[in-house]
């Protein structure tokens, strides 16, 4: 991927660190986003450039659509273009759903949803305008089980919707030669594993895991792969 600029939100998060990890592996330029930890974005950057790769660190907040504006701007301004965008998770909270306020159900959906919809609607015109581009969405794994989700209610309604946003995009870009996906983890090490939990061999993921489907996603190999949901949880839940 030598040649591309790939914007990683969240990256001081267990997964986003591992995506901009494993993208800095294809010699990809890394926009590395960070909101309040600005010494592991600092960390992350100095590793990348310890093993000779480019990168910058930039700060926003996603939840309002002019901090999305303001980073996509910064990172044209810093590299000259953008290519690849992957929208790392947002906060998830552990609440029963009858308890919830207003104040929850917008501070998901905010972190979840509009954050990764601003940024991808902010990118779109220069990948347009480059007639290439990858979106790369993280969801969750069983963001297509409609079911009952009683204690991450706001959580699995928003990543439900990324679902659909991310498959509007894909078909409406097609002809733009832009992809977007989605990679939804299962259970991961350094995650927040439920209490008391009993797993079998293959049922826990590492972020590494993450990063490689992105990365996949993220490569000329992948440029008829659209609108996918890819499933990165061994056999959890399966």
């Amino acid at each position: 991927m030598s040649g591309r600029v790939a914007l990683i939100t969240g990256a001081t998060g267990h997964l986003g660190q591992a995506v901009v990890k494993r993208l800095s592996q294809d010699g990809t330029t890394l926009a590395i986003h960070y909101y309040q930890n600005e010494a592991l974005a600092r960390k992350l950057r100095e590793e990348v450039e310890s093993l000779g790769g480019q990168a910058a660190i930039l700060q926003a907040d996603l939840t309002q659509e002019s901090g999305a504006e303001k980073l996509i701007q910064g990172v044209i301004s810093v590299f000259g273009q953008l290519d690849i965008l992957v929208n790392m998770p947002g906060a998830i909270s552990n609440k029963p759903w009858d308890e919830l306020n207003q104040s929850d159900w917008e501070g998901i959906f905010r972190s979840n949803l509009e954050s990764s919809y601003f940024c991808l609607k902010q990118a779109l015109p220069t990948m347009r305008s480059r007639k290439w581009g990858r979106i790369i969405n993280i969801g969750f794994h069983l963001v297509e089980h409609l079911g009952s989700f009683p204690g991450i209610t706001p959580y699995a309604v928003a990543k439900t919707g990324l679902l659909i946003l991310t498959r509007t995009a894909a078909v409406a870009e097609v002809a733009n030669n832009i992809t977007v996906n989605m990679v939804s983890p299962g259970l991961m090490e350094g995650g927040n594993l439920p209490v008391g939990l009993k797993l079998k061999p293959g049922q826990i993921g590492k972020a590494e895991d993450v990063g490689e489907a992105v990365a996949f996603l993220a490569s000329e190999q992948a440029r008829a792969i659209t609108g996918v949901n890819l499933i990165v949880a061994g056999t959890w839940k399966m």
